[in-house]
């Protein structure tokens, strides 16, 4: 007797059936749900006979033997069959990794995962729009890499050349940014977190979002604003409550208006702050989202769907490449690598100032050898592929160094508001800024 498959070797036991199937003439779709469990959903609804009772019986107990102990109740469905079938082959989390042909012979084949954690991770990037490409996402795998205090030198230097800048605090969990822009007393009464919980319920048009940085030295006539991931701390003020009941997509509305994604939360949480600053003052030019680190939602909704830039912190070491491995991966076989790999740019953080020339080539090899999960394989003479080479020094994998520097150790922003200022601010960062620079919008004009 065989033993059981493991998760993955039975997702790609259900996978082979399903890819057989298709390959008979059907729509099919793969779902994995939370435990998962697999099943097959032959879509029948506008042909109407997926076949004679005994080749589905037999289709079903060839599923049931290649995916136990993940297989679902119902490991083969018809689509007339169910009550429902539209909430399944209709649902927006649907990924189609293979269409079918126009001369038909063959059908498409998609793919429905039903997770808790990370489903934004699957779910397609958006379009880009106005908003998205004024967005720039900051990201690390792992934490510790000074993403936020990269922030922070970034909104000042776009401030200093006449930008409108708002920095986001989307490390909810764990808020940094929002330390180093404003003194916890001038915070604004409300955060990204209470906009979250508010506008579940239909309120949030009135909430105290953003504020003006006070603490960051600036010349001329640009600005910095915060939109903190809460609000001024304060008696009655209740932030982990609110925190833990963010995260879920929603229903349908009462007034009939469709279900809201997690990712459609935060979109509009943002658009609040951004339309408060242009109430306040004028819209900004550059919004920095500072995301959290690791496999979560909201570094997913950041990079994939609310962002027109993303810049992926990285130091060299094994842990990371095979953090950033696993995303890209998941990108690939998803078929949203076309889509999302040039938003993104790669931080080199830390990089040691000795040697760092050698050390630079040696992170880009090893770049380019995760990133080549998102390029496209060339085949002969392909002048569209995405497959930038090596030297590319405007690619994805090309890397963009904040130089390590020993000053930087033991510094405590809050004792010490002048520390942006400081020429060792300007050695180590100088390079990233002039690169992230060119990558900015233009700034608005007063009229636009």
């Amino acid at each position: 007797m065989n033993r059981n498959a493991r998760f993955d070797e039975a997702w790609q036991a259900g996978l082979s059936v399903a890819e057989r199937v298709a390959g008979t003439g059907w729509d099919v779709l793969l779902v994995r749900d939370l435990l998962g469990r697999l099943s097959l959903v032959i879509d029948d609804r506008e042909d109407g006979n997926a076949g004679d009772e005994g080749a589905l019986t037999s289709l079903k107990e060839e599923f049931t033997e290649a995916t136990r102990p993940f297989t679902g109740k119902t490991p083969v469905q018809r689509a007339l069959s169910m009550f429902a079938a539209e909430v399944l082959l209709d649902s927006p989390d649907v990924t189609v990794i293979a269409e079918r042909p126009p001369g038909g012979g063959t059908g498409r084949l998609s793919l429905l995962e039903r997770t808790v954690v990370g489903a934004d991770w699957l779910r397609p990037p958006h379009a880009d729009g106005a908003a998205e490409n004024r967005r720039v996402a900051l990201y690390g795998f792992k934490g510790g890499v000074g993403r936020s205090t990269a922030t922070t030198v970034l909104a000042r230097h776009l401030a200093d050349q006449g930008r409108c800048v708002l920095v986001v605090d989307l490390d909810l969990e764990s808020p940094g940014v929002s330390g180093l822009l404003q003194e916890p007393g001038q915070l604004p009464d409300f955060g990204v977190v209470d906009h979250l919980v508010e506008a579940a319920v239909g309120g949030g048009d009135d909430l105290d979002l953003v504020c003006r940085s006070s603490v960051l030295p600036m010349s001329g006539n640009g600005e910095v604003w915060l939109a903190p991931a809460g609000g001024r701390p304060r008696e009655g003020y209740e932030f982990l409550a609110k925190l833990n009941r963010i995260y879920s997509d929603l229903p349908p509305a009462a007034d009939g208006s469709g279900p809201r994604t997690f990712a459609e939360r935060l979109d509009a949480a943002i658009t609040a702050c951004e339309d408060q600053v242009a109430r306040l003052s004028r819209r900004p030019d550059v919004v920095l989202l500072d995301s959290r680190a690791g496999i979560h939602d909201i570094a997913a909704v950041t990079i994939t769907q609310l962002s027109g830039l993303a810049l992926l912190f990285a130091v060299d070491n094994p842990g990371t490449w095979a953090g950033y491995g696993m995303l890209f991966d998941q990108w690939r076989r998803t078929g949203s690598a076309a889509r999302v790999r040039e938003r993104l740019r790669l931080v080199a953080a830390m990089m040691p100032a000795v040697g760092s020339e050698e050390r630079l080539h040696v992170l880009r090899d090893n770049a380019q050898e995760q990133f080549g999960l998102l390029y496209d394989d060339e085949e002969g003479v392909d002048f569209d592929a995405f497959n930038p080479p090596l030297e590319d020094e405007n690619a994805p994998h090309a890397p963009i160094p904040i130089y390590f520097s020993n000053e930087l150790v033991g510094l405590d922003p809050a004792l010490d508001r002048d520390w942006i200022a400081l020429p060792h601010i300007a050695n180590a960062y100088g390079a990233f800024l002039g690169r992230v620079e060119r990558l900015m919008p233009e700034a608005r004009t007063e009229s636009a």
